[in-house]
């Protein structure tokens, strides 16, 4: 009886536990129920790659919703965005491992159809964050940036740095990738309404800075009277400003680039960069785990989270909205 007794008196103690996890945090908000019948949600975060400052920042946005929802985060994914396959297998190996959601972002909006289809169909709700899938159907929800907007945004600002006249380069980064496709034809849309700005090179990146700095260099070989470039993420963008400074074509050949990574404020700073398309890695891992928590908890989630862009300039860089964006968790010096 004594034995019946104790254990009588620890699920007391656990009910009692459990009970105050709706506690608000200090963020003021109530976050969801991290369990279902005393289960800990197990939820697997899957990115394009990481081994960028993007996906990093990624990582501590879904790393504190799992920390605020008490959900465990299994944090995993290919080193390269081009590596689909990899990225396959790993999906496929939280599917076996029966996680309770998967959070990810796609590598390729065709290719990855068939394993989220497998997962949904397996009982296990897919969060898509940054780059979705062609079919919208699967998904629970889609947390991204409007990449098209994004990308119209940069047209505008490349078009009146050059005084809205002249040619200039594209630098979209790996075929295929939803995020790539939507700010390759967001560039382009946008650019019809500015008559005088030519569009004379465009070639990818492959999410890898040394080709982005080869693909700039052929640009500028090809067309030295290039007047503009637009890097579409932070690798092809930072491979731009390796071809520019070494030719001395800082400033000169002006740059706009998606993404906000120290390496590319750096370049802000010292004026390769004019302009930055800047999204919220952090909010994207934040809202994708806790829109997968609400889910689980058998909640109703909108089908889109649009976490916005901004665009930075030296002149707006050092405003506490701006440094906020840039340095969500303050971790940078």
């Amino acid at each position: 009886m004594r034995c019946g007794r104790t254990l009588a008196v620890m699920l007391v103690g656990v009910a009692i536990a459990a009970a105050g996890c709706g506690k608000q945090t200090g963020g003021g908000t109530t976050p969801a129920a991290s369990t279902s019948a005393g289960k800990q949600f197990r939820i697997a975060v899957v990115p394009k790659g990481t081994t960028s400052e993007f996906w990093m920042t990624v990582k501590l946005g879904a790393d504190q919703a799992g920390k605020e929802t008490g959900a465990q985060i299994l944090w995993k994914g290919p080193s390269k965005e081009t590596d689909i396959a990899d990225q396959i297998s790993i999906i496929e190996g939280f599917i076996t491992g029966k996680v309770d959601a998967i959070v990810m972002a796609a590598s390729d909006s065709k290719a990855l159809i068939p394993t989220v289809k497998k997962a949904v169909d397996a009982g296990i709700p897919v969060v898509t964050i940054d780059s979705g899938i062609d079919d919208e159907s699967l998904p629970a929800s889609f947390v991204a940036t409007d990449n098209r907007k994004g990308a119209a945004e940069a047209a505008d600002v490349l078009a009146k740095l050059i005084d809205e006249k002249g040619k200039v380069g594209l630098i979209p980064f790996v075929p295929g990738a939803a995020t790539s496709i939507a700010r390759e034809q967001g560039f382009r849309e946008q650019l019809k309404k500015h008559p005088g700005v030519v569009l004379a090179a465009v070639d990818y990146s492959q999410s890898q800075v040394d080709v982005g700095m080869r693909v700039t260099e052929n640009m500028l070989t090809g067309h030295p009277d290039l007047k503009g470039i637009f890097g579409a993420n932070e690798t092809g963008a930072m491979g731009a400003v390796q071809a520019l400074e070494s030719r001395g074509l800082a400033g000169k050949v002006k740059l706009v680039a998606f993404d906000g990574a120290q390496s590319e404020v750096e370049a802000l700073k010292r004026g390769t960069i004019q302009a930055l398309v800047v999204q919220n890695p952090y909010q994207m891992g934040y809202l994708g785990v806790k829109t997968a928590v609400d889910k689980l908890s058998g909640k109703t989630v909108p089908k889109r989270i649009d976490t916005g862009v901004t665009v930075v300039t030296k002149a707006n860089l050092n405003t506490p909205q701006i440094q906020k964006l840039l340095n969500p968790m303050g971790t940078r010096a």
